[in-house]
């Protein structure tokens, strides 16, 4: 697992809140520790050890905006938490809803390099209006996310918040690379919410 770049690392570290141990919430536990947010418990699982419909939805290297609106008959939208920025990376918390029900079907953090993308997708990125996952599809980007560990999440009372639970259940996620033109380009904890 690569680790933060120094300035980064060195912020986190300067908020006084512990990033995860084990590195496998990272980029979220940057993102969290920015905000002052308890980080979640969470472990490492085997895909054969998450359920259905959960591994479906986490085990490919497919597109997840393209998974979650098929999965969910319809597209999803993007609402921003957080936003980072330091040099050529680029960190965002974001939520993924339905659009017709605004129903949350998956939050996620991302560290990406932005530079190695045209004005113009970046310029849609930094927007923080459409998922990126439809922007690089829309805007032909040929790229991969290849997941490195799947997830099983004991909730923070603010993950319980924007996933609308009543008490702590298990959730399932992953983290993934993105990767284009054969080099990784940015890290994505995606957690995804009760069936």
């Amino acid at each position: 697992m690569p680790k933060p770049t120094r300035l980064l690392r060195a912020r986190a570290a300067g908020r006084g809140a512990p990033a995860s141990n084990n590195g496998i919430l990272y980029p979220l536990d940057f993102a969290y520790t920015q905000a002052g947010v308890t980080l979640p418990k969470v472990k490492a699982i085997s895909p054969e050890e998450i359920p259905f419909p959960y591994r479906s939805l986490l085990a490919h290297e497919s597109d997840m905006t393209l998974t979650l609106e098929r999965h969910f008959g319809g597209r999803v939208v993007l609402r921003t938490l957080s936003t980072f920025t330091s040099g050529p990376w680029y960190l965002r918390r974001v939520l993924l809803v339905q659009e017709y029900s605004g129903r949350p079907v998956e939050m996620g953090a991302i560290r990406m390099k932005i530079d190695v993308f045209s004005p113009r997708i970046r310029a849609q990125i930094l927007r923080n209006e459409v998922p990126l996952g439809r922007i690089l599809r829309d805007g032909g980007v040929d790229y991969k996310s290849r997941p490195r560990t799947f997830l099983a999440v004991t909730p923070n009372p603010e993950m319980m918040g924007v996933f609308w639970m009543r008490e702590p259940r298990t959730l399932y996620g992953r983290q993934t690379e993105i990767i284009q033109s054969g080099g990784k380009i940015g890290d994505i904890v995606e957690v995804l919410p009760l069936a």
